[in-house]
């Protein structure tokens, strides 16, 4: 077994409780929220980085992230090498929207709906935006409430900041000149009907990483959170991973 620290951490409008299927899988991780995000405290976009590299252990970590929790790894790893032993991206896009030299990123018609749901202020928009990202699934309608009753934090939700600051990451971040700054063991992992981040950006890092150990796991019939509709195989292949680092 392992003995390198675990840290996971969730992706926009989430918290720490989206990874409930793995916590019996990895008892001792380290799951973090990110600001703003299940009762953590607000900060600034350009502070995001800062506050979770002063969460994570003092021993070189493998550090999972999916989503903008993938992004912000990204950041934590150029940033802050001798803290992070291996990544594992799940979900994960350098750049979140399309654009001109960019086109896996997603959809305008999907980031206005992000501001649709900070500016309404409605539980129903991000309930829609949880439905889509698991839109691609084969799930029947009883396995998608059980997921997402378990998944949701509905004691401590996502607060104004936490939404509005998220968003500006998603906005502005291209984390492209990066990339050639990972040197650390990368597990790229991905849904190949994920509807929030396409596919295509995840075989672009692909293309592009280049540390020494290296591995790239599609899931079939899988949307934007492969650890919640087909955990068994994400938890597998981590676990695998894990030990091999």
């Amino acid at each position: 077994m392992n003995n390198r620290p675990l840290v996971f951490l969730h992706g926009w409008a989430q918290s720490q409780q989206i990874w409930f299927m793995q916590r019996e899988q990895f008892p001792d991780a380290l799951f973090l929220n990110l600001p703003g995000h299940g009762g953590a405290e607000d900060a600034d976009a350009d502070q995001w980085v800062n506050a979770i590299a002063e969460q994570l252990p003092e021993e070189p970590c493998l550090l999972v992230g999916w989503s903008l929790g993938g992004m912000l790894a990204i950041q934590i790893a150029a940033a802050f090498p001798n803290r992070i032993a291996a990544l594992a991206l799940v979900s994960t896009t350098p750049r979140f929207k399309a654009s001109n030299g960019w086109m896996h990123g997603s959809s305008d018609e999907i980031f206005e709906g992000f501001k649709v749901a900070i500016s309404s202020g409605s539980p129903k928009a991000l309930s829609r935006f949880f439905a889509l990202m698991l839109h691609g699934e084969e799930i029947n309608r009883r396995d998608y409430n059980a997921i997402a009753k378990a998944a949701i934090d509905r004691e401590k939700g996502v607060s104004p900041s936490g939404l509005e600051e998220g968003l500006k990451l998603l906005e502005q971040l291209d984390l492209r000149p990066l990339i050639s700054d990972i040197l650390q063991a990368t597990l790229l992992m991905h849904g190949e009907n994920d509807a929030v981040v396409p596919v295509e950006a995840g075989r672009w890092l692909a293309e592009q990483i280049q540390p020494p150990t290296f591995r790239l796991q599609l899931f079939g019939n899988c949307g934007h959170a492969p650890f919640l509709t087909q955990p068994e195989q994400f938890n597998q292949t981590l676990q695998t991973w894990w030990q091999q680092q």
